[in-house]
């Protein structure tokens, strides 16, 4: 079986398999995407392949829509010509099941992948064409959080943007200065309404999207390189909207036993590539059945049904409060919690600590008795329904092969929001007590002992990247395994460090706490487990 429009239409041979074939006629999806474009995609990974593409694929299915997604690369072009132009643009999607099976589709919803590049002639001269179709009506990006940025940690603007800044519309690299040339072909050619749509995993996106591609025009501006109405019309949300949106699917690299079992079943090269960017991406998508997609219901120039793929339409307040709801309470507080006492523990899969009845107790602890008293409600997505998913069927699935080192990277960077939320919340409501947590305190306490760089058998371990983690372990010097106070001063001077946590704990009464659990850790090999297990 081979996976391209001839090969699909042995559609026996793939149903025999177990493989859903596109209903729809796609010959004709691609016509009308040519003639009439409604939705471009930049960012054309694996999230995009089988997130995405797949709840269009469902609109096109069902009849609801006509027109497929234009896919366009920003970064790495090699996805474009290895994995899009050979598959004639399908992508076979495997959900991965926790008990350990699996479900396959041929999603067809992707009518072209182009490069975003000035330097691929043909390609920038379509996506401009596409710009001035007064039919587009949407563009979307998972090019990841750093995709935004202008500016480096230093607050001078990166060079690759600096650049384009000076270059103006002609010629643009950076993701934004992309974005801003090819809204400037809109713009000229009429200023259609259109929503410039971050399907990214961070906070706030639209926000952060918005003041990329509006810091850039406005560079151009100010140096005389576009009309000045040009700015005008960008920040009118009336004419150019950019929605918040949640989004939350574990879409891990293409898993070997996926691999097999599809060449088992007949489907040939299925093999992964490395791009000379690193990419590992293959044919296939694998990803886990849990997916959620909350948008903020703002589209000047009219949408898909997007609704009736599953996708949640609402406000931004809404958007907030789901991701909220998730990062601070539901789902990020537990994966950073079990991550630095899996390192700790000798664990190398997240999979795996969901057999250890110590980590889950902590994280069933921090998730529903300590965080749903004072989570947000979204009134969309029930909270508990949340974690009930998450600590049942998502971090269990065998499937997902996250490890607790990756977690566990720039947690400093974590903490103030994925506990400090909840202590101050706590601290805020006199109806609470913030001095009955004890698996919050654990936690963090926990990262502190991580910090050292010795696992629970006292031997050295390598701790993951994070921007403190050099300050940190700096202050940390002193500490012993085996000598219970060696750490005593170095905490007394973090535990009122309410940037590092998000409240000041000694104000609010838990550097005692965290100071007593961290100091049970230090009792020598085998003290991190005893700890944990006393919750």
């Amino acid at each position: 079986m081979e996976l391209s429009l001839s090969g699909i239409q042995n559609q026996k041979v793939w149903e025999a398999a177990g493989v859903q074939l596109p209903r729809q006629n796609i010959p004709e999806m691609i016509r009308e995407t040519e003639e009439n474009p409604v939705w471009v995609h930049f960012g054309a990974g694996n999230i995009f392949r089988i997130f995405i593409a797949g709840l269009h694929q469902k609109l096109l299915d069902e009849g609801l829509v006509r027109s497929g997604i234009i896919a366009a690369e920003t970064f790495d072009y090699e996805i474009i010509d290895k994995i899009y132009a050979p598959f004639d643009n399908l992508t076979l999607g495997v959900t991965l099941h926790g008990d350990g099976t699996t479900d396959k589709a041929v999603i067809a919803s992707i009518a072209k992948g182009l490069k975003a590049s000035c330097a691929d002639q043909a390609s920038w001269d379509e996506l401009k064409a596409i710009f001035r179709k007064p039919s587009l009506q949407m563009v979307s990006y998972t090019i990841t959080e750093k995709g935004y940025a202008l500016y480096g940690m230093n607050g001078e603007m990166l060079p690759l943007a600096s650049e384009d800044a000076k270059r103006g519309p002609q010629g643009p690299r950076h993701a934004m200065a992309v974005t801003a040339a090819l809204l400037y072909e809109r713009f000229l050619a009429g200023g259609t309404p259109i929503a410039i749509v971050s399907m990214d995993n961070c906070s706030h996106n639209g926000e952060k999207l918005r003041a990329g591609v509006v810091g850039m025009a406005r560079a151009w501006a100010e140096n005389g390189l576009v009309d000045g109405a040009f700015l005008t019309w960008l920040e009118d949300e009336n004419k150019v909207a950019f929605p918040w949106s949640m989004i939350d699917k574990i879409t891990p690299r293409p898993h070997p036993s996926v691999e097999k079992q599809l060449k088992e079943l007949g489907v040939e090269n299925m093999a992964p590539i490395v791009t000379s960017k690193g990419t590992f991406i293959a044919p296939f998508v694998n990803a886990e059945e849990a997916q959620y997609l909350v948008v903020e219901d703002s589209f000047p120039n009219g949408r898909p049904p997007l609704e009736k793929a599953g996708v949640y339409l609402t406000t931004r307040q809404t958007v907030n409060d789901t991701e909220r709801m998730k990062v601070t309470t539901c789902l990020n507080p537990l994966h950073t919690a079990m991550s630095v006492f899996g390192c700790m523990l000798g664990y190398t899969k997240i999979c795996d600590e969901m057999k250890d009845e110590d980590i889950v107790r902590l994280i069933r602890t921090i998730g529903y008795v300590e965080g749903l008293p004072v989570v947000t409600d979204p009134g969309i997505i029930s909270p508990k329904a949340f974690i009930d998913e998450v600590v049942e069927k998502r971090l269990p699935n065998p499937f997902m092969p996250d490890t607790p080192q990756r977690i566990a990277t720039d947690t400093s960077q974590k903490i103030p929001v994925r506990f400090g939320e909840t202590l101050k919340s706590y601290a805020a409501d006199p109806s609470l007590d913030i001095g009955s947590l004890k698996a919050i305190p654990m936690a963090i306490a926990g990262w502190l002992r991580y910090l050292i760089g010795v696992d629970d058998k006292g031997e050295k371990m390598e701790v993951s990247a994070d921007p403190m983690l050099a300050s940190l372990q700096d202050t940390l010097k002193d500490v012993r395994l085996g000598d219970v106070h060696s750490g005593d001063q170095a905490l007394d001077q973090l535990m009122s460090n309410s940037h590092l946590f998000g409240v000041d704990l000694c104000a609010v009464g838990l550097a005692d706490k965290v100071k007593a659990d961290f100091q049970n850790m230090l009792k020598g090999p085998g003290a991190v487990r005893q700890v944990l297990a006393s919750l």
